[in-house]
Formats: structure tokens, sequence, C-alpha cells
């Protein structure tokens, strides 16, 4: 299990969430839910994306932001946002293993006063035109890219 962790700030689409369970539980990196959410976290649909992995994974979550945010400090972690107005490409950045990745509601992000507080806004570079990736396809492309850094300097 690596130290490396996914947030989601109050996820809206349960498939979304059950898929970045999944790849938590597949690469070792625990996932935190801030809530509330847009969806029943037993709901069925997230079970599905899921599948036998949720047993696997490890997920902790946060009533609210402000919990998550007390946390992380206490825990001395890194909140790294991942944004489409970020200046940062991932691929450019020196991630550390305790670091958390952050991802926003699939409509609206996250509001201003969380990205005031992010530590590095990172974002993953598009095509012109394009507005952004699924969000569980983020979710994997930056924290592949974080933990083959750790095993290449390791």
């Amino acid at each position: 299990m690596s130290d490396l962790r996914i947030a989601l700030y109050q996820p809206e689409i349960p498939g979304n969430t059950g898929a970045v369970l999944r790849l938590g539980a597949c690469l070792g990196v625990a996932v935190d839910i801030i809530e509330p959410t847009g969806f029943d976290i037993s709901d069925k649909n997230l079970k599905r994306a899921g599948m036998d992995y949720l047993e696997m994974a490890a997920l902790r979550r946060h009533t609210d932001f402000e919990a998550f945010e007390a946390w992380r400090k206490e825990e001395g972690r890194r909140l790294l946002l991942l944004t489409t107005k970020g200046a940062v490409p991932y691929t450019q950045f020196a991630f550390a293993p305790n670091d958390i990745i952050l991802f926003g509601r699939e409509s609206a992000g996250v509001p201003e006063s969380v990205h005031a507080l992010a530590d590095a806004r990172l974002t993953i570079p598009m095509m012109p035109g394009a507005r952004s990736l699924n969000l569980s396809v983020s979710a994997a492309i930056t924290s592949s890219e974080a933990l083959r850094q750790f095993s290449v300097a390791g």
C-alpha cells in the first residue's frame, strides 16, 4: 500500500466513485471521499463500478471539507488539486509519497476557497477545444504518474 491518496470532493456520479475505488484497490492507493456526495454511498451503481474491489479499497470518509482539511493538516500532507485551471502539467510536477491528489465535483470542480488551500494546482494537457477528461480517467493518469516517479526514485 502506497502512502499516496486520492481525494474526491463531493463526488456526484456513483460510477466514477466506484471506478476510483477500484483503481485505488488495484494500485494500493487510499481514497478519501469528502461529503456530501450526490448519491447514497451504498448505491448499487457504486457497487457495480467498484465490483468486488470495494472490499479491498482503503476508503476514508470525511463529513465535509473542513473535517478533511483538519485531518490533512494533522497528517502533514500536501494537497494537490487537479483542475482545468491548473498552471503546472502533472508530468512536470515532482510528487511526494504522502501527497493527496484532489479531484473536484464532476459538474463544478471545487470552490475558490479550496483552490486557495491547494499546495499545487495541476492540469492534464489536452488538445485545444477539449474541456476535461472523466474523473476516474484523470485519477488513473495522475496517480499512475506519481507511483511511477516513486518507483524510479526508489
